[in-house]
């Protein structure tokens, strides 16, 4: 198996380039602060924010996962589109040598978005891995774009 895919969608009430402005370009500062029982920080380590720079992402106490380090592979304002891989992390990394995240945001007719995620796990040599090893984490997504949409809908100026 040369990696594992899994796809998401969401749907929102909030427009497009609002949700992308929360959820990706200020997600290091927002993050924290809506989910701290999950995120303790997010801080840039290595560049200026654009392609090739690495997020470090330091996890509350309690989970498996101490921290991660995301490098940003792309990212598109205007096409609303960020791709990120996920290159350090303790426990997660056990069975993958790495993971790939795409995330598109697109508005619909109807003034609000959908936002599509696309995750590839990439297996170590010899390891199988199956959808169940990664629900956890398919759940902490799901639960972080409901989190900031709550957001949106609750601060209608935030992010406009």
């Amino acid at each position: 198996m040369d990696f594992l895919t899994f796809n998401q969608e969401y749907t929102s009430t909030i427009q497009a380039e609002r949700v992308f402005k929360a959820l990706i370009l200020d997600a290091p500062n927002l993050i924290p602060k809506l989910m701290p029982q999950a995120i303790k920080k997010v801080q840039l380590v290595e560049g200026n924010g654009g392609p090739g720079s690495i997020q470090e992402i330091t996890i509350a106490e309690g989970d498996q996962i101490k921290h991660l380090k995301h490098r940003i592979d792309g990212i598109d304002q205007e096409k609303l589109t960020y791709s990120y891989a996920v290159i350090e992390g303790d426990a997660l990394l056990e069975k993958v040598d790495s993971i790939s995240h795409e995330i598109k945001v697109e508005p619909t007719e109807k003034g609000g978005c959908k936002v599509t995620t696309v995750s590839k796990y990439h297996p170590k040599p010899g390891v199988e891995i199956k959808e169940d090893d990664f629900k956890a984490a398919k759940e902490q997504g799901l639960a972080l774009l409901k989190v900031v949409d709550a957001h949106l809908i609750a601060n209608p100026q935030a992010y406009a």
